[in-house]
């Protein structure tokens, strides 16, 4: 509840009319299995263009194949030895929430279809690490990962070096292998061969940004060993739970990808979905996690993720002005939505899944296989809706 000052009361007592004093921007935090829709005019938004962006992210549905076999091994078909390593699933239609205030002012789809999340795991997965940073796991991002695991992983005069805000910012360059994938064979450059690639000059960590999802699932193998358990168990016990999701997501790992701890072998989960695994997860849940996001990390008045964290992965990093820690940013760089806040920021996903937080507007919007360049132009029809 926000503080009531003094004059609030006096002008209350004398009967002078006041504005409503309300908690949390007023948003609602729907509870498990229930959500509250309201009409968009109930916020004075345009519904008819607002049905209009809907309609849009209908007929601009992922020309990709529904067989998400397909789509993944033609997507990535330059990488050599590429396989898929985990499971994989067919996935519906475009579907998708637009929340104001935590509200469902439209929707669209099947939202309690579980799907294929692909990279908007990575988002998930920054998430877990801002958990151990606020529970003293990990002092500082800043601090090398190699101080915390010692097994060979970051041996060496380049890996030695990489820091925890490396691997959150995909700038680390870390060299290896890892579960059968090697890093210099995931989206290898467009010119070259294998020789090239596999004997490059490797970056100075914090350099150059290299979207890389063997580094990205490093980061979830350190992280696995950090909490000594494994990171859905994580997710679910310090988050998901907290936000009222549902029983239906799932998050995989690769089919080999199992690693001992405590005398036990767990299962190191991946960050996206390209090799498949991932995080499987219906709209709605999304919806509850950007909600967290956009109440800077409180569910009602819990505490889940620290607003400091949150502060921290939304800033731009030094190599790449559009991402911070799994997040990518609506700033003025290459991926700049033209006319939009670039306080926007948002996790994205192969085939066109999507978690735009709109701070500015008080909205969570989530969108499922929609064709990919067309988020930019979806959003600007959303805002052009609003008051």
């Amino acid at each position: 509840m926000k503080t009531i000052k003094p004059i609030f009361l006096l002008l209350l007592f004398l009967g002078y009319p006041t504005m409503k004093v309300c908690a949390q921007n007023d948003y609602y935090f729907p509870e498990k299995n229930t959500w509250v829709e309201k009409s968009p005019t109930d916020y004075d938004i345009d519904a008819s263009k607002l049905n209009e962006a809907v309609t849009f992210a209908k007929e601009n549905e992922y020309s990709g194949s529904k067989d998400l076999r397909i789509s993944i091994l033609k997507g990535f078909e330059r990488e050599p030895f590429h396989e898929i390593l985990g499971p994989t699933k067919k996935r519906g239609g475009p579907a998708g929430l637009i929340l104001k205030n935590g509200y469902i002012v439209a929707k669209w789809g099947d939202p309690k279809r579980v799907d294929m999340t692909f990279s908007v795991t990575k988002s998930f997965l920054s998430s877990v690490a801002g958990l151990a940073m606020d529970k003293g796991l990990i002092a500082d991002a800043n601090d090398k990962v190699g101080t915390y695991i010692w097994d060979g992983t970051f041996d060496g005069a380049h890996n030695s070096k990489i820091t925890w805000a490396h691997l959150l910012q995909q700038n680390s360059d870390w060299s290896g292998e890892l579960w059968g994938g090697k890093d210099w064979a995931d989206r290898p450059p467009k010119e070259g061969s294998l020789d090239d690639w596999k004997y490059r000059k490797l970056n100075e960590p914090g350099t150059v940004m290299e979207y890389n999802d063997v580094r990205v699932n490093v980061l979830a193998y350190a992280l696995t060993h950090i909490w000594r358990k494994p990171l859905p168990m994580v997710l679910k016990e310090h988050m998901m739970d907290k936000i009222n999701a549902s029983v239906t997501w799932r998050w995989h790992g690769y089919k080999d990808a199992w690693t001992e701890i405590d005398g036990l072998q767990m299962k190191s989960v991946t960050g996206g979905g390209h090799s498949g695994a991932g995080i499987f997860i219906n709209a709605e849940d999304m919806a509850r996690f950007g909600l967290l996001f956009l109440n800077d990390g409180k569910w009602n008045s819990e505490r889940i993720i620290s607003e400091a964290w949150i502060k921290k992965a939304v800033e731009p990093s030094v190599p790449n002005v559009n991402y911070g820690y799994m997040w990518w940013l609506n700033k003025k760089g290459p991926r700049h939505w033209q006319g939009l806040s670039e306080d926007i920021y948002y996790a994205a996903g192969f085939g066109g899944n999507f978690i735009v937080i709109d701070k500015a507007n008080d909205l969570v919007v989530v969108t499922r296989w929609l064709e990919p360049n067309k988020i930019g132009e979806f959003m600007t029809k959303i805002t052009a809706a609003l008051p």
